[in-house]
Formats: structure tokens, C-alpha cells, sequence
């Protein structure tokens, strides 16, 4: 479509940096010079008119923003990766991150190693989601470092079923964020040594996101340095860079996703899959994806947090997310720790009575009694031990009691173990439950 355009008479030394794009411009021509009656109510075509194309106009603007973004995300990335000693994207493989996994690559850093990738999978991840991380690392040339549920093995689901329990998630979605995706992310942080983490939160995502810089300071690991390089983009701008570059991306985009979590609470948007990303274009309604605040918006379906309000952060990037594995429960003081399997039979078998509580540190409850169930410990008239049991859910379920967290047992002198089958957790109504099995 062309429209016709009037432009000023400005002297040429005061626009020429700022003069319109040749290709913005096409078939100029000058009209005859104005000629502006009093009585006449319409306004004639200037000397200097001309007539552009609205969509190349439209197209070079884009693509000039798009330059300004790239060359922007570029500089913070320089700076978090060359000013600081050991710069780490934690890549969830969405959009944004495949973006930002594209410039590390051209900027060198991928496979110099000097940004490294990490990878947190909660094991309960798309099949797809794992695959693509495989085919990004042999197109990109890097080996990314994986981490998941604490003491399971990389990979291992039947592990993780086996020790945290396969339904956790519908059991407590705050301890799930805990255990799959705050701590072995936190973990990770730690083991790389991060001294700035990189990620692509953007403030087009809104909600917790709205008012991000490209710098700040993280709610984790000790107020780490946090890069967001595409803070300012719109995803929109993270797509066009896709389309741009042919840039690899997640393989259910092309499946109706504009953002890709665990495959439990993940949904196509809208529902139907219509609209798609397939070939580095559009197909259907691109709007449902596009509009502010819209890329999260088929994440955490049917979860709730614990106040009753929706859920749209998985836990990572909330302060207080620092809370979790970073001690053990009752370090010191009276509570004395059961090493293994045998030396909690031979206290079974001993002949003495004693007090055992199996626990796991992750556990909220177990976290919630521990102040108490300490104090009781140190007034206690027979000994108290502890027994970590998530790791050892076979044997403790068989010999103590266990099918959740916390369990508190009295064992008697004849090698019975009872049960403390009460929610109330004081320390008085821990010396209650020892007194009646007197």
C-alpha cells in the first residue's frame, strides 16, 4: 500500500544522520509547488512530498530494532561472560533461551567454554525436550551440564520415583518445585561456581517479570550476579531473530506451545494447536502467543499455590528460593543421626527402647518440626535418633513404619516398633507419646 507523506523543508546537515532508508523509499518524485488559496479548506501536496511503501517501511523498522536488540543482548552478554570468572545459562531449551543459546555461539563462547550450560531436568520434562538438548549440542559443539532431584542419577526416573515418590507433584507442588527444579538448579549454580547467571526472563513475560533490567542481583545463591540479555525483547522480536538466523529451536513449537515446561501442566495455546511455528513462520493466529504477558500462559495448567493464588513462577526465580537443601535437619544437639540400614536394626534388635524419627530435609513438615522434636531430645528419657529415609524408602517402610514424612516410632525393649500416629509435633506431645509406652 502507498500512501503519500509530507516532509519539511530542513536543511540537509540536520536530518542526514537521520535521513529514511533508500529502500523505504521508492518511485520519490517532487510535485509542482503548493499553491494554498485563503478560501480553499483543503490542504495541497508540498514541494517536497513523496510516496514510500508503509510494509517496507514496517520491515526495515523491525529489522532495525531487531539489530539494536541483538547488538544490545551482545553487549550484556560480553559483560557477564568476560567480566566475571565463571558465567552459567541454566537453559530451559524455550524460545528465549534458544535465542540467547544462538548468540553465546556466535560470540565464540560455547565452545571455548567460556559460558557454560546447565540443565535442569525434573524428570518430568517432554520427551522432545531432552532430545533437542542433545541435537543443540552436537550443532552448537558443547556439552552441557545436567542436574536433577538430589541423589538420583542423571536420567534415572525409576530412581526418582523410587526414592521421592511418583506422585509428588499432585502431593505438594511447592515441595515438587523444591526437589526437581529450586535445589538441583541451586545445586548446580554452586558446583559450576557461578559467579553470574544467565538467563532469558524478559519483561514482556510480565507478572514477577514486568520491571526486569538486563543486570541485577539474584534472590539465589547469594546474591549472585544475574544477566538478562533479552530483558527489553517482546517474544514477537525473540521469534523474528528465530526466523532471522534459522535458528534451532524446540520442536513442539511446531506442535501449538509458545513455551514448554513439564509435559504434566504444559498446553498447547490455544487448546486446538492452531496456531504453530513451523519452518521459521507463523501458521494461524499468531495473537494468542504474541500479546503481553501471553508465552507463559499454557505453563503450571491447574496449579495453585499454597495461598490459592495461580501459579506462574516454577519456584527458581522467587526470593527465598534458597531455603532448601542447604543443611541437613538436626546438625547438632541431643537428636544423634542412624548411619545405615544395619545400625538401625541393631537398634531395633538391642533390647533398649529409643525414639526414632525418619525424615527427609526436604520434607516441609520435617523442616517444621525440627526445632521442636530438638527440644524434646535433650529432656528425652530414652535416646533419640534420627534416620533419613527418602533415600532408604524399601528398608523403612518394611522396619519402620514409613510410607510418608515425618515418622516418628518408639521402639520397646522387645524390638516392636509403635508408631506415633499424631500431627501434633511439640515437644510435650512428644514426651506424651514416650510416656504411654510405659
Amino acid at each position: 500500500m502507498k500512501f503519500i507523506a509530507l516532509f519539511a523543508l530542513i536543511s540537509t546537515t540536520s536530518v542526514s544522520g537521520f535521513a529514511p532508508s533508500t529502500r523505504a523509499m521508492v518511485n520519490s518524485r517532487t510535485t509542482s509547488t503548493a499553491v494554498i488559496s485563503q478560501s480553499s479548506t483543503s490542504l495541497q501536496m508540498a514541494d517536497d512530498a513523496k510516496i514510500f511503501d508503509q510494509e517496507s517501511f514496517i520491515a526495515e523498522s523491525k529489522e532495525m530494532r531487531l539489530k539494536h536488540l541483538e547488538e544490545q543482548a551482545m553487549f550484556a552478554l560480553k559483560i557477564a561472560v568476560e567480566n566475571y570468572g565463571n558465567a552459567v545459562f541454566p537453559n530451559a531449551l524455550i524460545a528465549g533461551d534458544s535465542v540467547i543459546t544462538h548468540l553465546l555461539h556466535r560470540m565464540g563462547y560455547l565452545k571455548d567454554g567460556q559460558a557454560k550450560v546447565m540443565v535442569v531436568d525434573t524428570f518430568h520434562l517432554f520427551p522432545e525436550t531432552m532430545e533437542f538438548l542433545r541435537e543443540i549440542e552436537d550443532f552448537y559443539g558443547f556439552k552441557a551440564e545436567i542436574f536433577c532431584a538430589e541423589g538420583v542419577p542423571v536420567g534415572d526416573k525409576a530412581a526418582y520415583d523410587k526414592k521421592y515418590g511418583a506422585d509428588l507433584w499432585k502431593e505438594d507442588i511447592e515441595q515438587y518445585d523444591k526437589v526437581c527444579k529450586v535445589e538441583p538448579f541451586q545445586r548446580g549454580l554452586k558446583t559450576l561456581n557461578t559467579d553470574c547467571m544467565i538467563n532469558g526472563r524478559t519483561r514482556w513475560q510480565g507478572f514477577e517479570r514486568a520491571w526486569i533490567d538486563q543486570f541485577e542481583n539474584a534472590p539465589i545463591g547469594g546474591g549472585l550476579a544475574k544477566c538478562n540479555p533479552i530483558a527489553y525483547w517482546t517474544l514477537e522480536d525473540t521469534f523474528d531473530y528465530i526466523a532471522k538466523y534459522e535458528v534451532p529451536h524446540h520442536p513442539l513449537h511446531a506442535k501449538g506451545y509458545p513455551s514448554i515446561g513439564d509435559a504434566k501442566d504444559t498446553i498447547p495455546i490455544p487448546e486446538d494447536g492452531s496456531t504453530r511455528f513451523v519452518n521459521f513462520k507463523f501458521e494461524g493466529d499468531k495473537t494468542p502467543w504474541l500479546d503481553y504477558a501471553s508465552e507463559r500462559k499454557g505453563r503450571f495448567v491447574g496449579l495453585a499455590n499454597k495461598d490459592g493464588s495461580t501459579k506462574t513462577e516454577c519456584g527458581i526465580h522467587v526470593a527465598g528460593a534458597e531455603r532448601t537443601f542447604d543443611r541437613d535437619l538436626w546438625e547438632s544437639g541431643a537428636v544423634k543421626n542412624i548411619e545405615s540400614n544395619d545400625e538401625a536394626l541393631e537398634i531395633i534388635k538391642s533390647g533398649k527402647e529409643a525414639i526414632v524419627a525418619v525424615y527427609a530435609p526436604w520434607c516441609q513438615f520435617c523442616q517444621g518440626m525440627e526445632e521442636e522434636f530438638a527440644k524434646y531430645a535433650e529432656s528425652a528419657g530414652v535416646p533419640v535418633y534420627k534416620f533419613r529415609g527418602d533415600e532408604e524408602r524399601d528398608f523403612v517402610s518394611a522396619n519402620l513404619n514409613t510410607a510418608s514424612f515425618p515418622t516418628v516410632n518408639f521402639i520397646k525393649s522387645d524390638g516392636s516398633v509403635v508408631k506415633y500416629d499424631s500431627e501434633a509435633r511439640s515437644a510435650e506431645d512428644f514426651a506424651a507419646f514416650e510416656k504411654s509406652m510405659n
